[in-house]
């Protein structure tokens, strides 16, 4: 933890007794935010009540404010920190007076109900030290830069998260894995990189305290700072959407881009696209609070709406978010778009062939929108230690990756921590993010790198019946005289759409389905026939299997050796009871 996030999390030390560990976020995080506000405001205070006075319309002195001093949000109240402190009596009435000289767009108070938690600390005596100790902060853009503030603001977030027992994970995506995502979403965007005057809009609908948009932006500034990039983010949560939001306006961002809300339910930037979209969405999490909405918005707009492919089990709404960003992508023909996204494994082949999550898949990979799939390494994440992928999706890929997915294995590519933090015990180090870029720029076969056909992830499952047999052991047949199945012998095979060297993949169905049965079925059970009826369409991307390399194991005589080792420790041990 940061000297400055030290200090902070101190503060709340002098909250001990009237509040509870997981109450100390609703005191420090929404007074981190106004000390930050209240710095930036610090320089330009003057010039701000006279353009106000001025301007008596405050549509009209908000676009003076915005127009001379480049700011997107402005204090009308005589009150700053010091002078706060200078009436002790009237503290608590001057800094609600002082909140309310916010203009209109700062609603994130609000959301933290602080007004009622400064009465509350007024009334147990702990109002002026927690003011007295944020007013020692300088916590000005010349002193703390953005990323900073985001860093300080996770640090909070997580340990206000481990002093209530709660899971931290839910709130924001560590920065080496953003970076990461980042990375390899702007790669091969040469005039975003290097361009004069490019304007690129980038969209998180799981916004957390906005991190990846953070990162999103210190990224492409950092390559060209000609660059201007619009960010926009949609957050459910109350308390992230107000720290999301108060660091946007910091960066100089539209405030109006920040919505509150839930995105599943109701997007509340439908009709919008996006250059780039990035999400980390919760994992394993489930969706009934939208499944009306969703199904309603699927009766209503059928192939016009956003999860048109398929539903996922109500238990888990990662596949949903992972359609969410697909309608969120720029169409081809205003440029493309292209976005990142990290899932646990189970997107990958959750659901047989028919299924909901089965069907998205067979959307996705039809449809060419899957560009590449990278596996982190594990204990990746603050509150999990599974398995982890970002998907890139790209809706208008190069002419050498149309057709194509990418799968690169990252799961060695990491560096362990002198440190963990809750369950992240590893990071991927700069370095080893090049190498995982490199790998993907690269597009060649490496033994991290494999690249496939879209159609090497399909496959048909087949229906196999066997007949039913009379009393006499004979095949019973229905009034037609054709065979009835026993469905006690009813079994399944998946055939892969490139069996037997296909290549016209679902094209090259009856034939190569023939020739599966005959060749792998018939010879076992003659007697056998195929339900043609009951044939699926089923895609599947087995991760792990393409990268599985065969471990022999060891030697017998190693194995017995050992045996005997331990063989002779447990007799010693024996040995010693019976003396």
């Amino acid at each position: 933890m940061s000297s400055l996030g030290t200090f902070v999390w101190g503060i709340a030390d002098q909250l001990r007794g009237p509040y509870k560990p997981h109450q100390y976020g609703d005191v420090i995080l929404p007074m981190t935010i106004l000390r930050r506000l209240d710095a930036i405001l610090e320089p330009t205070r003057d010039e701000v009540r006279e353009l106000v006075a001025a301007n008596p319309s405050p549509e009209i002195a908000a676009a003076r404010i915005k127009q001379q001093l480049g700011l997107g949000f402005f204090n009308t109240s005589k009150w700053t920190f010091a002078k706060l402190l200078g009436d002790p009596e009237g503290l608590a009435a001057n800094l609600v007076d002082y909140l309310s000289g916010f203009s209109a767009n700062i609603d994130v108070f609000e959301r933290f109900k602080f007004e009622q938690t400064i009465h509350e600390l007024a009334d147990k005596d702990r109002l002026l030290i927690v003011v007295q100790a944020f007013a020692k902060i300088d916590l000005s853009p010349t002193v703390i830069d953005n990323a900073a503030m985001g860093d300080l603001f996770e640090e909070l977030i997580r340990k206000f998260a481990d002093a209530s027992n709660e899971t931290a994970g839910e709130h924001f995506t560590p920065r080496d894995a953003i970076r990461l995502l980042v990375d390899l979403l702007f790669a091969g965007d040469n005039d975003a990189l290097a361009g004069e005057g490019v304007v690129r809009t980038v969209y998180d609908p799981t916004a957390g305290t906005g991190g990846m948009l953070s990162i999103a932006d210190e990224h492409l500034r950092s390559q060209n700072p000609d660059a201007r990039l619009r960010l926009y983010g949609q957050e459910i949560n109350d308390q992230s959407y107000a720290i999301c939001k108060s660091d946007m306006i910091a960066k100089g961002q539209d405030a109006q881009n920040i919505k509150l809300g839930d995105t599943l339910a109701s997007d509340k930037f439908a009709g919008t696209t996006f250059d780039y979209c990035l999400s980390n969405p919760p994992y394993g999490v489930d969706w009934k609070a939208s499944q009306a909405a969703i199904k309603a918005e699927v009766q209503n707009l059928g192939v016009a709406s956003r999860f048109h492919a398929g539903l996922p089990a109500v238990s888990d709404g990662q596949m949903l978010f992972l359609q969410h960003l697909v309608a969120k992508m720029r169409p081809v023909k205003q440029g493309g778009g292209r976005a990142g996204i990290v899932l646990n494994g189970s997107p990958l082949f959750n659901g047989g062939a028919g299924s909901g999550p089965s069907e998205i898949r067979r959307w996705l990979l039809e449809s060419d929108k899957v560009d590449a799939i990278v596996a982190l390494p594990t204990e990746m994440f603050y509150n999990t230690g599974i398995a982890t992928y970002v998907w890139i999706l790209d809706n208008d890929k190069p002419r050498e990756r149309v057709g194509k997915v990418q799968l690169i294995d990252g799961t060695d590519f990491f560096t362990k921590m002198r440190k963990s933090l809750g369950s992240k015990r590893r990071e991927i180090s700069p370095e080893q993010r090049e190498e995982l870029v490199h790998l993907y720029a690269d597009y060649s076969e490496t033994e991290h790198s494999k690249i496939f056909s879209t159609d090497e992830f399909g496959y048909w499952t087949i229906t196999v019946e066997r007949p039913l047999l009379d009393e006499d052991g004979l095949p019973a047949t229905d009034r037609k005289g054709s065979p009835r199945p026993d469905s006690k012998l009813r079994d399944t095979e998946n055939v892969p759409f490139t069996y037997g060297g296909n290549t016209m993949g679902a094209d090259g169905r009856d034939a190569t389905i023939k020739a599966y049965v005959e060749a792998e079925v018939l010879p076992h059970v003659p007697e056998a026939w195929l339900d043609e009826k009951k044939t699926k369409v089923g895609y599947e991307i087995a991760f792990t299997r393409h990268f599985y390399t065969y471990v022999p194991p060891r030697p017998l005589a190693a194995i017995d050796a050992d045996l005997e080792k331990q063989v002779a420790k447990i007799l010693e041990l024996l040995r010693e009871v019976e003396a």
